[in-house]
Parts: C-alpha cells; sequence; structure tokens
C-alpha cells in the first residue's frame, strides 16, 4: 500500500513538472524558459543590423530586449523583427514562447520549414511570415491555433498540399497564402478574406477571379482556366490590380490598428504611479511591465508583517517573507516613515535601478505597492538568506561555494559598472546585501543607496551614506564615491567570505583588534616569514577544507581591491578575470612595484588613515548605517 501512495505521488509530482515546464514557469537553475526559447530563436537567425543585440541569456526577463513585446504580468506576448534582413531559419523554440499573440517577421531572408511548433501557441493571434524564404508544406499544425485572426504565408517557396486544418480556424478573419508553390484541394477557408493567387496549381493563369475575395470559398478550385482566359480583357485585369491594391491596404490598416491598440494597452498597463518632489524635479518614473499590489494583499501574505517573518531590519525598514494566494513566496520590504519625502526617495532610487539593471545576479523586482502611508516592494524570496547570516549558519558554507559567491558577485557589480548606460555605483556592498537564491548564487541586491552616473563622468559627491566598515576612505573623507568605491567594498567582502567574519564584529575576538583589513595586511606580510602564517585568516567552520594556492590568490584580489589609492584598484571587469585565474600575477607584481612609491608621499598609511575611522569601540560593536542626504 505505501509502494503505491509513492508510485502516485511520483506521477503527481511527474504531471506537475510537466504542466510547469509547458507553462515556462519550473527551472532547474532559476532559468526563465522565455528567455532561453528567445536566445535559441536568436542562435538560429543572422542577424546583420545587429537588432537583437541586446538580447542577453543571463538576463532574468526579456521585457526590456527590442522587437520583444511583454504583458503586464511580464510574459511575451509578441515578437516582431519585420524587415531587418534577418536570415537563417526559424527555430522550433518559438513554440515554447506559449504566451505570444503576434509574431511578425515579414520581408526578411528566413529559409528552411515553418515550424511545426507554432501550433502550440493557443494565444496567437497575428502570424505575418510573408515575403521570406519558408520553404516545405505548410504545417497541418496550424489549425490548432483557434484564437488566430490574422495570417500571411504569401510570397515565400511553400509547397504541398494545404492543410484541411486550416478550415478549423472559426476565428480567422484573413488569410492570404498567394504566390506560393501549393498545390491540390483546397479547402472552404472561414476567412472572410483571403488570397491564393500566384500559385500556378491551384490557381493557373485567367482563373484569378477565384482565387481571392471577400466571401467564403467555394469547395474546390477549377483546374482548367482556359475558357474564362478567353474573357479576360483589360478592364478585367484592372479590377485584379485594383482588387489587390485594397487588399494590401486593408492589411495595412489593420495592422496599424493593432499596433495602436497594443501600444494603448501597454501604455495603460505600464503605470506612472508617483511623482517625487525634491532633486528629481518632479521627474514622473514608470514602473514598466512591474506588478501592482494591493496592501490587504500583502497584510495576508505576510500575516500582517508578522514579527516572525522578518527576513532582516535595515536603516530604511523591515523586510517580511511572505506566501501569495497562488503560493509564491516572496520577500516582501516595508520601508519606515513610506509617506515621507525620504521614504519616497528610497523607494524611487530602487525601483529606477532594479528596472535599469537586469542580469541573473542581480536582484529582480516583482512589484511594488503605494499608499498614501506605505512604500513596500516585492522581490522573489531567496531562501538561503545573505551571505552575512549564511557564515553564520550551519552547515557552513564550503571553500567552493565561497569562491562561487565571490564570481557571482563580482559579476553583478561588473553589469552595473561597464554594461548598465547609465552605470550604477551600488554604495554599499556588503555581504548583508549579497543574498544567496536556493542554489547558493549570488544576487546582489539592496539598491537603495545606489546612484547613477554617466560614463564620461569619474564620480559623484554627496553626503556620506553607507555602513562604516565597508565604506572606501576617499568617499568617508571627500563625499565622493565612484565605481572604485564599490570595488573597495567588494574587496572587504572577499576577507569576510575567508574569514567568516563581518568587518566591524571582527575586532571583538582575542588577539585582533583593529579592523578587519589592518589585520589581514600584516598577516600577509608576516607569510614572507611563514608560510603556515596565512592559514590563521581561513574561518574555522572551514578545518582544512581550502586550496591554499587559491586562498593566496583570493587574499591578493581581496588587498588589490582595498588599496588607499582608488586610481591603483582595479575595475570590476579586471576583478571577474582575475577570480577566473587571469592575469593576477601579473597585476600583483604591478602594485608591488608601485606601493612604496606612490605612499611615500603621505604623511599616513592606508592602514593607519583607515584605523583612525574603526578604533572607537562603538563602531566596533555594530554595523552603523550613515544616514543622510544623498
Amino acid at each position: 500500500m505505501r509502494g503505491r501512495r509513492a508510485e502516485d505521488g511520483f506521477w503527481v509530482l511527474a504531471f506537475f513538472w510537466l504542466w510547469a515546464s509547458a507553462n515556462g514557469m519550473l527551472s532547474p537553475k532559476g532559468v526563465n524558459f522565455e528567455v532561453q526559447a528567445l536566445m535559441a530563436i536568436k542562435a538560429s537567425l543572422k542577424d546583420p543590423h545587429g537588432v537583437m543585440d541586446n538580447w542577453d541569456g543571463n538576463a532574468v526577463d526579456p521585457c526590456s530586449w527590442t522587437m520583444v513585446t511583454c504583458s503586464s504580468e511580464g510574459l511575451v506576448i509578441g515578437l516582431g523583427i519585420p524587415s531587418q534582413n534577418i536570415s537563417g531559419t526559424l527555430s522550433q523554440s518559438i513554440g515554447n514562447l506559449t504566451n505570444l499573440q503576434i509574431v511578425l517577421l515579414q520581408n526578411n531572408d528566413i529559409t528552411g520549414p515553418i515550424p511545426a511548433e507554432i501550433g502550440r501557441l493557443s494565444k496567437l493571434q497575428t502570424l505575418d511570415l510573408s515575403n521570406n524564404f519558408f520553404s516545405s508544406k505548410i504545417p497541418s499544425s496550424l489549425g490548432h491555433l483557434k484564437s488566430l485572426q490574422y495570417m500571411r504565408l504569401n510570397n515565400n517557396s511553400l509547397n504541398g498540399d494545404i492543410p484541411l486544418s486550416l478550415a478549423d480556424m472559426t476565428n480567422l478573419v484573413f488569410l492570404d497564402l498567394s504566390f506560393n508553390n501549393l498545390s491540390g484541394h483546397v479547402p472552404r477557408f472561414p476567412a472572410k478574406t483571403f488570397n491564393i493567387v500566384g500559385n500556378p496549381l491551384i490557381c493557373p493563369t485567367g482563373s484569378e477571379k477565384d482565387c481571392f475575395g471577400t466571401t467564403l470559398m467555394p469547395m474546390s478550385m477549377p483546374l482548367n482556366g482556359s475558357e474564362s482566359a478567353l474573357r479576360v480583357g483589360r478592364p478585367r485585369s484592372h479590377k485584379v490590380a485594383l482588387a489587390l491594391g485594397l487588399t494590401l491596404g486593408l492589411i495595412c490598416f489593420l495592422i496599424l490598428v493593432l499596433g495602436l491598440l497594443l501600444q494603448w494597452r501597454q501604455r495603460r498597463n505600464n503605470n506612472i504611479f508617483f511623482d517625487v518632489k525634491g532633486d528629481r524635479h518632479h521627474e514622473e518614473v514608470s514602473l514598466g511591465n512591474l506588478r501592482r499590489f494591493q496592501f490587504r494583499e500583502l497584510q495576508l501574505a505576510t500575516e500582517n508583517f508578522s514579527s516572525k517573518n522578518i527576513l532582516g531590519k535595515g536603516g530604511f525598514g523591515h523586510v517580511y517573507k511572505g506566501h501569495l494566494r497562488d503560493g509564491t513566496a516572496v520577500a516582501v520590504k516595508r520601508l519606515k516613515d513610506g509617506s515621507a519625502v525620504a521614504g519616497d526617495r528610497q523607494f524611487q532610487t530602487e525601483v529606477e535601478m532594479i528596472s535599469l539593471a537586469v542580469h541573473r545576479n542581480l536582484l529582480r523586482l516583482y512589484g511594488f505597492c503605494m499608499t498614501a502611508t506605505e512604500r513596500l516592494l516585492v522581490y522573489p524570496y531567496m531562501s538561503n538568506g545573505s551571505v552575512a547570516s549564511r557564515l553564520k549558519a550551519k552547515p557552513i558554507l564550503d571553500w567552493g561555494t565561497r569562491k562561487r559567491i565571490a564570481l557571482g558577485a563580482a559579476r553583478g557589480l561588473l553589469y552595473l559598472h561597464e554594461q548598465c548606460d547609465p552605470k550604477i555605483i551600488h554604495r554599499d556592498v556588503k555581504a548583508a546585501n549579497i543574498l544567496l537564491d536556493e542554489y547558493c548564487e549570488a544576487v546582489v541586491g539592496d539598491f537603495g543607496l545606489a546612484k547613477l552616473l554617466d560614463h564620461e563622468d569619474s564620480h559623484v559627491t554627496t553626503a556620506v551614506r553607507g555602513t562604516v566598515g565597508h565604506i572606501a576612505p576617499e568617499y568617508l573623507s571627500t563625499g565622493q564615491s565612484s565605481e572604485k568605491t564599490d570595488v573597495f567594498g567588494f574587496g572587504i567582502l572577499l576577507l569576510e567570505l575567508i574569514t567568516g567574519q563581518r568587518a566591524l564584529e571582527f575586532g571583538k575576538a582575542a588577539n585582533k583588534k583593529g579592523a578587519m583589513l589592518d589585520w589581514v595586511r600584516k598577516i600577509h606580510q608576516e607569510k614572507k616569514l611563514d608560510e603556515k602564517k596565512l592559514d590563521s585568516l581561513v574561518d574555522k567552520d572551514l578545518k582544512n577544507n581550502y586550496d591554499r594556492i587559491e586562498l593566496e590568490e583570493i587574499v591578493q584580489v581581496a588587498l588589490l581591491c582595498t588599496q588607499y589609492l582608488p586610481g591603483l584598484r582595479p575595475k570590476m571587469s579586471e576583478v571577474v578575470r582575475m577570480l577566473e585565474g587571469d592575469g593576477l600575477a601579473e597585476r600583483w607584481e604591478a602594485s608591488q612595484r608601485v606601493e612604496s612609491s606612490k605612499y611615500k608621499s603621505y604623511d599616513l598609511s592606508s592602514s593607519e588613515r583607515y584605523s583612525d575611522l574603526t578604533n572607537d569601540s562603538s563602531l566596533l560593536v555594530q554595523a552603523i548605517e550613515l544616514s543622510g542626504p544623498r
């Protein structure tokens, strides 16, 4: 009996897996199936004008990609790449975009067969593959498209019989199969407007008048048009041309109306929902395809923001775990003083940054809630919490996982600094702001202090914000922050991953007075006399389960990132390469050659300067978040 229940449970799980996969919901590593499908389509096509260049397989979703349209729920509903000289073949993966409503690929050079998988697109309303070089037969699966209203396959090289299943497309309003090499029996099309001229085997010269129209097609077509041809003169040819012109004009008009309708619907869904008075001068911010939650819905999801559901506390509010009505686990960030200007600014900043930056190693935003007194942001729930919390939890993070976390966080920061336009400075890089998904993949989160910066600008000057112990010295002394400020914070993060301790709590430990960075520098110097000295840096919970060569390399990367002069610190692209094993030795040797000469002109060493900021025992008790206008 127990075995039978287990078997039944297996089949239930198998059914759920198949159902979820078919709906683009399930992914073994959190990969969006719509992203996978679109990347497969891109791979099978040749794009001479680069219109698909911003399609990124590492993206969380494709809604910001060119030529892709999404619904308000973030589902891909439109794929339009007309008149771009696209060649290659159309991938079968298009059948995985099961929410598609419009496909416009006309006026290109696409070859090969029309994928039968298009028949899986049950929501498809418009399909235009005209003026390409599609060959082979029309898939009979297209007859499954019960929602299809407009279909153009004209001016291709299609051959064979017209599938009888096309007669089952009851919602079809317009059908154009003209100028192919089709043959055989012609079904009774349900379309009110049809066109099959230019197919010599079913519409020979002289019988064109029966090959298009605005009434239902007869059951069959005459194969011999000689008698009609005798009666066709100049006036008849003129009528044919006029009818064709009117048909094409009608098609263009319908496509225009449909495009305007979709644009109107998208604008209506893109709620412009707040207008912050402040340094943005009443700038309105659109949230694109984000979902707008009702406050009551988030109350129920978090059990009225119960204290037992608190995942974390920060300077701007608390983060709660919750479950939406459909069972989706979420993290709800509830800002303090949501109606105040400071709350609105932090809300606006985080939304702006996350909407600009989409990457697998950056936290995505599900949606938001805004009332007269509340500002809430809804994120996916990260089951492994933050790096800061996991370093103290059991089971411990093994050495390999810590290296993977470092590389993932570095790639996220690289995207912000060098691949976003404008670039984004995070300004609060620390272990508490690096989140871990169910596979312990690093995700950079908390953009509340982030700043936009044009690529030609070197820095931005603001009041100092962030967490003492992770802030670069030049930011503390001058208020100037740049991407090198984030590089410094990342270096401290590497030291936290190695030692298993938070930067400012480090001073509590016996024989380790002062800041973590000072102590690591001292130990690294002493390593020259004692090779085993470096082992004292490693988290004791790891015991001996780590690679000493890799330890030396990561310590060197951390020390390069935390050099006192920001100009000497590497860019995040260099950091990523060094963590991947490329270029570290050369960079380290170069830094050692210039270190003494660069610092001799300063009264204090970087260690002494930085220690001045951390000698106060109150700072060593807890990480202090500095606040003030940004």
